[in-house]
């Protein structure tokens, strides 16, 4: 930290512009700026941190949509005087719904299109939901907030997130025995949300859950000529 901070300029405001880079696609997702403060808190969590120059704060990208970015890589140019990040973006990065800030193409006759498709409410289930929701229970992980149910689960620990879970997988069981429809899929969707907790708790995603089940489908899970 000590190195980039003493290799970086920032300028008169002590401010430098970052830029913010898919790291898988390349696809350039914003342009921010960060002070000194919103670089260490990025070094430090792995999650990237930026100066509101109209707020006057730092703010941590997806601290109240969910749509966080975890770090991979961090570069700076020739003359030192900007900021690459390489991230993993969860969730879209703009606040418009679309994945990339840059979402609108300069046409030679003046115009302008949009080249990206917005997420529309309807996608909103899902993977995409699914991920939506972790992002949040992530964030209120690393920024616990005083009236947060996720930032009070998390307080109690290991031990009280596995409680619930079991609590809330009891209530699925009997919701079914009763046979009320309604009534066991709010009982599944607790028990998603607190799986979910869980997850988060110990650093894992929803794509590490996909994959796994991808692993299994289409696999037979009898085996044939036994008793």
């Amino acid at each position: 930290m000590e190195d980039l901070m003493g290799i970086v300029k920032f300028d008169e405001r002590g401010l430098i512009p970052a830029i913010v880079q898919d790291a898988e696609g390349g696809e350039v997702l914003m342009l921010a700026y960060m002070n000194r403060e919103a670089v260490e808190r990025t070094v430090k969590t792995g999650y990237s941190h930026f100066f509101s120059r109209s707020r006057n704060r730092i703010w941590m990208k997806g601290e109240e949509s969910g749509n966080i970015q975890e770090v991979k890589e961090v570069f700076y140019d020739c003359d030192l005087d900007a900021i690459l990040l390489k991230v993993k973006q969860h969730g879209v990065c703009c606040h418009e719904g679309y994945k990339s800030c840059f979402f609108r193409k300069w046409g030679s006759s003046g115009s302008s299109t949009i080249i990206e498709r917005e997420i529309g409410p309807e996608e909103l289930y899902g993977s995409a939901i699914i991920k939506k929701i972790y992002n949040v229970i992530v964030d209120r992980k690393i920024h616990p907030k005083e009236n947060s149910y996720v930032s009070h689960m998390m307080k109690k620990g290991l031990d009280g997130i596995l409680k619930k879970i079991i609590e809330e997988a009891g209530e699925v069981c009997l919701s079914a025995k009763d046979g009320v429809k309604e009534g066991i899929i709010y009982e599944i969707a607790d028990l998603w949300f607190h799986s979910l907790l869980i997850m988060g708790y110990c650093e894992i995603t929803p794509d590490d859950i996909f994959k796994e089940l991808g692993k299994r489908f289409g696999k037979g899970g009898l085996k044939r000529g036994g008793n």
